[in-house]
């Protein structure tokens, strides 16, 4: 594996017009496009550069264009290759809460449910654009460290554009999803420790082998696909943001790109003010945001031994932790959940909407009623909750806490208990 990446672009024709280069978030340096991933002043993250003034981007123009993520392409850093615009991810549905909303007394909540994207999370929307960079960069081999729903969906793109791939995850990572990323023919290294130690395995393999790490040399251009889920909820609600919207938090990157999307669709004018109430979701195991949030602290400590039901949450060392920091500080809330609350979370999303979630998903919910009944999100606000994947992959997180199957004999006379029961 040590051909690796050939450093000059191999696909600039793919390259959004738009971009103009790379941007530390911290010291402001400026950088050419390439696999650049890290400020080499200041060691802070680099997010692609757009020249705004020149994007044309309209309301009118993109009622024609196919419901995918790519609908939004003049914000987006590429152009989509065939093979990865086909698998068709993103602009999955907003639904209206009817009965959840009535039992948590809100007059206007909407769930994005993004557990129907094609392999289930809202992964395919980083790892769209992170095997996009891949092409671009003529990367021979591509990868990612993960909890599992990221390891999924990179190895679907891997496997449609025909590039080798390596997963890094924690050896406890849920059956069903290593299931999953073996049907796509990837290989998956499974690590002896957390998250954090799968990461950092990862993270050297990228330095030796010139492998293509979705989320780690190829960071700048693969968080920018999670923040289509800010223009689809904008579009969805008819050009509106939502008054609050709930995240369910790991690393942080989704909830920081989301942020983003909506502050990208006011400075062109798409939208007319920004959410006044971000919210980050943790679970209670995991919640180095919220704790250090709560705490009034600009810096995150590291929980070396994550202890929660919700495994695609459980990063003890979230990479763009201090930066949710100081959105949060700007506005924003922050709260956790206990794993009795993630059940009755999952719970109530099925029972009330349909909707069978993974854990993190049930973060989501049980935060939205907590802060509900601590009074700070009010009944008349405007509520998103981000739904990020499929209870499918995940079952183990409630087969406790349901009942057996009701077990009758071969006979029409034995369902009469049970139907006047």
């Amino acid at each position: 594996m040590h051909e690796g990446l050939t450093k000059n672009i191999s696909n600039s024709n793919l390259i959004n017009q738009n971009v103009l280069g790379l941007k530390c978030r911290d010291c402001g340096k400026f950088f050419e496009i390439g696999n650049n991933y890290v400020c080499d002043e200041c060691f802070g993250a680099l997010d692609v550069l757009y020249n705004e003034e020149k994007i044309r981007f309209n309301k009118e123009t993109v009622v024609f264009r196919e419901s995918t993520l790519w609908r939004y392409k003049e914000l987006l850093p590429f152009e989509p290759p065939e093979v990865i615009l086909g698998i068709k991810a993103g602009f999955t549905p907003l639904i209206k809460s009817i009965r959840l909303a009535q039992y948590l007394g809100l007059k206007e909540l909407y769930l994005k449910n993004d557990c129907v994207n094609p392999t289930y999370s809202f992964k395919d929307r980083p790892a769209a654009l992170g095997v996009t960079a891949a092409i671009v960069f003529g990367m021979k081999y591509v990868g990612c460290a993960s909890t599992g729903n990221l390891a999924s969906a990179t190895a679907a793109y891997a496997a449609r554009a025909n590039l080798p791939c390596l997963i890094f995850i924690p050896y406890n990572t849920e059956k069903a999803k290593i299931f999953q990323v073996q049907s796509y023919g990837a290989r998956i290294i499974a690590v002896e420790g957390t998250y954090d130690d799968a990461n950092r395995i990862a993270s050297q393999a990228a330095d030796i082998y010139h492998i293509g790490i979705v989320n780690i040399n190829l960071r700048p251009y693969y968080v920018e696909g999670s923040k289509t889920l800010a223009y689809e909820v904008a579009e969805q609600l008819g050009w509106q943001a939502p008054d609050v919207f709930i995240v369910p938090t790991a690393s942080g990157a989704m909830f920081n790109a989301i942020c983003r999307g909506f502050e990208q669709l006011y400075n062109i004018d798409l939208i007319k003010r920004l959410p006044s109430k971000p919210v980050v979701a943790q679970a209670q195991g995991c919640n180095p945001i919220v704790d250090a949030f709560k705490k009034n602290k600009d810096y995150v400590d590291i929980i070396d031994k994550p202890n929660t039901i919700a495994l695609s949450l459980a990063i003890g060392n979230p990479g763009d932790g201090t930066y949710v920091i100081r959105r949060l500080k700007e506005k924003g809330i922050a709260e956790d959940a206990n794993d009795d609350e993630i059940i009755e979370g999952i719970k109530l999303l099925a029972k009330f909407e349909g909707i069978y979630c993974e854990p993190a998903g049930g973060v989501a919910i049980a935060v939205l009623k907590k802060l509900v009944e601590q009074g700070k999100i009010e009944k008349d606000e405007k509520v998103v909750c981000y739904i990020t994947g499929n209870g499918l992959k995940t079952p183990e997180a409630i087969a406790n806490s349901l009942p057996d199957p009701i077990l009758i004999k071969p006979n029409i006379r034995y369902l009469e208990k049970v139907i006047n029961g």
